[in-house]
């Protein structure tokens, strides 16, 4: 199969295209020829080392993928081949810059007929994040506010939804470029990050989602009233000032619940879908540049067959 993949750490210019082993489905697990795979903040952040060596090569990267069945292993029942599907890998496994991967049957769900494959891949690990982040973590709950930090990326705009949708008042920031595209998701109050220190202007948030990391992350609890509670996607939780903060890391074990949980929100309306910008598998590379550049808007998608 073609796969992109990488034989060291380092910088996009490591992102390989060419030929791996097909993979084979074990107990419980289904082949899927891959039609589309997401690019995720994780991808290059496994390329780089930036949480740590890569431990074997070669490593196709790729979190999420949506395809169909090509091979069914012993003890599935719930799939045959044909089946349109969508899922998210296990962290250790990845493996989706590729045309086909192996996965355990118990965390893919099938594609609603509706939804074409590309759509379908762009909401599996944007969403199964934000879900476990708003929903679990954070327990958003109506008449509440809720900061989202960095509103116009993949997950923090399915959480920014997710959140509205739940009966909260929502705070966003980003660029005044993606203004107008926060407040069509249903953002309540955006901050300009490169006009406003959101420190200075918001107070008493129940619940902070952060999806930025670094300082902005740990100046999240000056925003917050006591007994809130803040969720951290990107580095560790940072520690909170004192016990009436809750800091946390959702989480993000792969569960089909999820998926099915993203299907019922995009379905009926309360989630809408993200901007969807396409790449072909062969260009890994420059599809890693615009990620790791951390300013884009909603998900990239390689377009795999």
């Amino acid at each position: 199969m073609k796969a992109v993949y990488f034989m060291q750490n380092g910088g996009p210019e490591v992102l390989q295209y060419g030929e791996q082993p097909d993979p084979v489905a074990h107990e419980g697990q289904v082949v899927v020829d891959i039609f589309a795979a997401s690019v995720n903040g994780a991808d290059w952040k496994v390329r780089s080392g930036y949480n740590g060596p890569t431990q074997k090569f070669p490593h196709i990267p790729g979190r999420d993928f949506s395809g169909i069945v090509s091979a069914v292993g012993k003890g599935v029942t719930d799939f045959k081949v044909g089946d349109a599907v969508f899922g998210v890998s296990v962290h250790s496994d990845e493996s989706c810059y590729a045309e086909k991967v192996a996965i355990n049957a118990a965390i893919v769900t099938q594609k609603p007929a509706q939804w074409s494959l590309i759509v379908a891949d762009a909401l599996g690990l944007i969403g199964l994040t934000a879900i476990v982040s708003i929903e679990n973590a954070l327990q958003v709950k109506a008449g509440q506010t809720v900061l989202v930090q960095g509103g116009a990326g993949g997950v923090a705009s399915f959480g920014l939804q997710l959140a509205k949708h739940l009966g909260a008042r929502v705070i966003t920031t980003c660029s005044a470029a993606n203004a107008d595209y926060v407040k069509s998701l249903g953002a309540d109050q955006v901050i300009d990050y490169n006009k406003e220190d959101f420190t200075k202007v918001l107070k008493d948030c129940d619940a902070v989602f952060d999806t930025v990391g670094g300082d902005v992350a740990k100046n999240a609890f000056k925003v917050m009233r006591p007994g809130g509670r803040a969720a951290f996607i990107n580095g560790p939780a940072p520690l909170p000032p004192s016990a009436d903060f809750a800091s946390l890391k959702p989480d993000a074990t792969r569960k089909r619940e999820h998926l099915d949980r993203i299907v019922s929100l995009v379905t009926s309306g309360a989630v809408k879908l993200p901007q969807i910008t396409t790449y072909a598998l062969a260009d890994a590379q420059a599809a890693h540049r615009v990620s790791e550049g951390r300013h884009l808007r909603g998900k990239l998608v390689f377009k795999v067959r």
